[in-house]
């Protein structure tokens, strides 16, 4: 169990940043899709190899329990990647200026981003953040945090805890 530091809680991003985030990042994974078939389009007009072309066939043939499946697992895959390579922002995040830290204030492990994207997989997690903090949040114990806003907070924490301190010359 981590230490819970309030300048995180008092630092977390507003509901409608975070629903940004989600509606970006769903598009970020739209474009994927459209670019994957765009490219099969291409690979087959240039090169009349039709493996690509073959794969988004089959997919569009797919029922919807299986596509619900592999777009689960698209999305995991992209929050989970982008979250752990870019220290916690995916590129709805890097818009909003919103980042993923745990709420010791450290920055999150492999398995605490594995964790918290895992558990975006559970039916209406994606309605839970609406809530106080999301599910995934609350399970991987980490936050989404305005960044300029906890900044602020340790600087002023900072600022705090230096009065009365000599200074050197």
């Amino acid at each position: 169990m981590r230490k819970y530091l309030v300048v995180v809680d008092k630092s977390r991003a507003q509901i409608l940043a975070r629903f940004a985030n989600f509606i970006i990042d769903r598009a970020i994974i739209t474009v994927i899709f459209f670019a994957f078939g765009a490219i099969a389009a291409l690979t087959y007009n240039l090169t009349d190899n039709d493996f690509l072309l073959k794969i988004v066939y089959k997919m569009s043939e797919i029922n919807r329990f299986l596509d619900i499946l592999i777009t689960s697992l698209i999305y995991f895959l992209y929050t989970f990647l982008i979250e752990y390579f870019s220290n916690g922002r995916s590129i709805g995040k890097y818009i909003t200026g919103t980042k993923v830290i745990c709420i010791d204030g450290t920055e999150p492990t492999f398995n605490d981003y594995l964790i918290r994207n895992i558990s975006r997989l559970v039916p209406f997690d994606t309605l839970s953040f609406f809530g106080e903090n999301g599910w995934h949040d609350k399970w991987s114990e980490t936050r989404v945090i305005n960044i300029k806003n906890y900044q602020a907070e340790i600087q002023a924490k900072s600022e705090i805890e230096a009065l009365g301190e000599k200074e050197i010359a």
